[in-house]
């Protein structure tokens, strides 16, 4: 299915009373279920609020900034959507790539659950993963770099 059509068909859900909605053809079947109550699990649409600013005392701002890591050179991974990150297919499986391993166009890097379903990252290109920048079900945003690949 296109993922134009089922964003239209999520956001059918959510600005409606419908609490279930199940489209079944000959060659796909969506289904879409909006619990009620309790926080919202997708992060689109909000907007982080800043913390305060922090004031330090002159000749302190080289102990208060902490060092951002280093990020190896090589091509990034971004997520192609909203979502939770995970690394391996269920909670006790291996995760499907270490830092190291060797990948080839198409193999499977992680999922990211978008609205209930699960979505496979795969490679785009060969090469070796050296960075995982993302934790383990984490939510991530689009466009934000989950792997480094070399």
């Amino acid at each position: 299915m296109d993922l134009r059509k089922l964003k239209k068909l999520i956001d059918l859900v959510e600005e409606s009373s419908i609490t279930e909605l199940e489209i079944n053809d000959a060659e796909e079947r969506v289904r879409i279920v909006k619990h009620s109550g309790g926080a919202a699990h997708h992060a689109y649409g909000l907007s982080p609020v800043a913390p305060p600013p922090v004031v330090a005392a002159p000749g302190a701002a080289a102990l208060a900034a902490p060092a951002e890591p280093e990020v190896p050179e090589g091509d990034a991974v971004k997520a192609p959507m909203v979502g939770t990150f995970y690394r391996a297919s269920s909670p006790g499986a291996e995760p499907f790539v270490e830092v190291g391993s060797s990948v080839k166009i198409g193999d499977t890097l992680c999922i990211i659950e978008a609205m209930k379903l699960l979505n496979e990252i795969e490679a785009e290109r060969a090469g070796t993963i050296k960075a995982i920048l993302i934790e383990n079900g984490q939510p991530v945003e689009y466009g934000e770099p989950l792997f480094i690949v070399g």
